[in-house]
């Protein structure tokens, strides 16, 4: 495969990804009762202001900041995903699935916890075994699925 292909898969394959996170994130939420963070939207506000932008009065303002934080969490995961088909196109052997679906789930963690971390929102150090639990189960789903779907990409078909 081509670099701009691996590319490409990999975004596909973060996208993939992505829709594992959301899904266990939603069912944790169904079976422990929990709210959903707001931490997104949180980021998107926080974001916004260091940027001036400005997202409008006071109601405009929270519901453009609820709909810009999943936005940037499916913009991270496809990110993620893409900077795993360039990883793969540079190391051409076969990576493991149980590591390679670590290293990206332990990848995505990083990439949507720093920045929010950078902003001031959280501290990971304060999370506690529940907040970890909470991050890093996703988190592992998004790596396996990420990995499996850019693994499917790659496989030729036999006739």
């Amino acid at each position: 495969m081509g670099i701009y292909r691996d590319m490409a898969a990999g975004a596909v394959a973060g996208a993939a990804g992505t829709t594992a996170l959301n899904t266990i994130t939603y069912l944790d939420m169904v079976v422990r009762g929990r709210p959903a963070s707001s931490l997104p939207e949180q980021a998107a506000g926080a974001v916004s202001e260091r940027l001036h932008v400005g997202l409008g009065e006071e109601d405009v303002r929270g519901n453009r900041e609820r709909g810009l934080g999943p936005m940037l969490g499916i913009l991270t995961g496809v990110g993620v995903g893409l900077a795993y088909g360039l990883f793969r196109h540079a190391v051409r052997r076969r990576v493991s699935l149980p590591a390679a679906a670590t290293g990206v789930g332990v990848a995505a963690a990083v990439a949507g916890s720093a920045p929010m971390t950078a902003l001031g929102l959280t501290d990971p150090r304060e999370w506690g075994v529940g907040g970890w639990m909470s991050d890093l189960v996703p988190h592992l789903g998004y790596g396996l699925a990420t990995v499996a779907a850019f693994e499917l990409t790659r496989s030729r078909r036999r006739r």
